[in-house]
C-alpha cells in the first residue's frame, strides 16, 4: 500500500497567453526522493511556487499529507511540514551563520538553541558558525539554505538546484545531507539540471515540457522515452538524450 505526501491534481498556472503549468497531475510517496527535470521553461520552478504558496494556481490542486493546502500562504504550509529552498540563495548576510539560523522558526516542541547546534553539526557548517553569512563560499550559503529549512524539522523538502554553482566537494556533502535526511525518512522533491544528481540520488523522475508533466519513471527508463527525446532533442530520434 503507497503512502502519499504529496498530490497535485490538474495544477495549472498560467501568465497571460503563456500557461506554465497546464494541468498536472501527480504523486510524491513518503520517503521518496522525486527528480523533477525538463528543458529550460518548462514549468519547473512554477510548480514549486504553486504548490509551496508563492503563487496560487488558476486551477486544481495540491494536497500534502492528507490535507487541502491550495492557496495556503508560504508560512502556513512550512508549518504543516513541506518547505522549500530556493536556487539562488539569499542569506541574512551581515549576520552570522548561527544568526542565520536563529532567525528561522522552530515547531513549539523543539528547544531552538539546540536545534542550531545540532543543526551546525550534522551540515559540518560549526566551525563557521560565527562567520557572517556574506563571507562564506556559495556552496556553504547552500548548506546554510538547507540548514534554515531544516530548523522547521520538516517531513517534505523541495529542493531547486542544490548542487548549482556548487564546486565537486561541496556537492559531495550536500548530496550525502540529502542522503541521510532520506534514510532517516525525510521526503525530497528535487528540480536539478545536473543529471549526473538526478541519476545518483533520485528513486523516480518526474519530466515536464512546455508545462505539460509528460512521463515518469527511473533515471534509465526517462532517459530512453520517447517523449522525453522529443523534448530535450526536438524529434523522437534513437540518439540517447544528453541528460
Amino acid at each position: 500500500m503507497t503512502d502519499t505526501i504529496l498530490r497535485t491534481d490538474g495544477l495549472t498556472k498560467r501568465f497571460g497567453a503563456l500557461t506554465a503549468n497546464d494541468g498536472i497531475s501527480l504523486s510524491v510517496e513518503r520517503g521518496e526522493i522525486r527528480g523533477i527535470i525538463g528543458p529550460n521553461g518548462s514549468g519547473k520552478t512554477t510548480f514549486f511556487n504553486c504548490v509551496t504558496g508563492f503563487l496560487d494556481p488558476d486551477e486544481g490542486s495540491v494536497e500534502f499529507d492528507g490535507t487541502d493546502v491550495t492557496g495556503w500562504d508560504p508560512h502556513r504550509i512550512a508549518r504543516r511540514g513541506m518547505v522549500r529552498t530556493f536556487q539562488i540563495v539569499s542569506p541574512f548576510k551581515n549576520m552570522t551563520v548561527r544568526q542565520n539560523l536563529l532567525a528561522g522558526r522552530v515547531p513549539d516542541r523543539v528547544d531552538k538553541q539546540a536545534r542550531v547546534d545540532e543543526i551546525l553539526e550534522f551540515l559540518d557548517i560549526d566551525h563557521i558558525a560565527e562567520n557572517d553569512a556574506g563571507e562564506i563560499s556559495g556552496g556553504q550559503q547552500k548548506l546554510l539554505e538547507l540548514g534554515r529549512v531544516l530548523m522547521l524539522d520538516p517531513d517534505c523538502v523541495l529542493l531547486d538546484e542544490p548542487t548549482a554553482g556548487v564546486n565537486p566537494a561541496l556537492e559531495k556533502r550536500v548530496l550525502e545531507h540529502v542522503r541521510q535526511l532520506n534514510d532517516d525518512g525525510m521526503t525530497f522533491v528535487v528540480v536539478e539540471h545536473d543529471m549526473s544528481v538526478m541519476r545518483e540520488v533520485a528513486d523516480s523522475v518526474s519530466v515536464f515540457d512546455r508545462g505539460e508533466y509528460i512521463a515518469e519513471g527511473p533515471f534509465d527508463e526517462i532517459q530512453r522515452d520517447e517523449r522525453v527525446r522529443k523534448a530535450y532533442l526536438g524529434s523522437a530520434s534513437d540518439e540517447e538524450v544528453p541528460i
